[in-house]
């Protein structure tokens, strides 16, 4: 069974393209890190590769090169800039598994011993806590 076709009016891709602003942390030739508006905790980070994908089934697998060795580097800062005990990261394939944007995408959470995750629902976070989060994101990377 393959996946059905890229839509390129997804939310991602309309985010790649700038038509829906984002509060970027970081960005090369191949992949972008933005705050999800949606957090299941502070720090929760999306690292989408450039390169049009439904998830992993159907990805180029440079593409998906590229994207963990980002996925990485963002780890390693949102665990540093939240002081996080561990990083979560994740990546959904389907509905069936749970994926409901359809653009590849990585999400990567700090992690407090203790503290559970919010739930990923339709409440948006503050967009001065997003502008907050992501300089703090960005102050580890540099």
């Amino acid at each position: 069974m393959t996946s059905a076709a890229y839509d390129d009016n997804n939310i991602f891709a309309k985010i790649l393209r700038g038509e829906i602003p984002s509060h970027r942390v970081y960005e090369d030739d191949h992949t972008v890190a933005f705050m999800d508006v949606m957090p299941q905790a502070p720090g929760h980070v999306l690292v989408v590769p450039k390169a049009p994908s439904r998830n992993i089934l159907d990805a180029d697998p440079a593409a998906l090169s590229q994207a963990i060795a980002v996925v990485q580097k963002i780890a390693n800062a949102v665990q540093d800039a939240f002081d996080a005990d561990g990083v979560f990261v994740c990546q959904f394939n389907e509905p069936a598994a749970g994926q409901t944007v359809f653009h590849l995408h990585f999400h990567v959470i700090p992690r407090h011993d203790g503290v559970a995750l919010k739930p990923h629902s339709g409440t948006m976070e503050d967009g001065a806590v997003l502008a907050a989060n992501a300089e703090k994101i960005r102050a580890e990377l540099a």
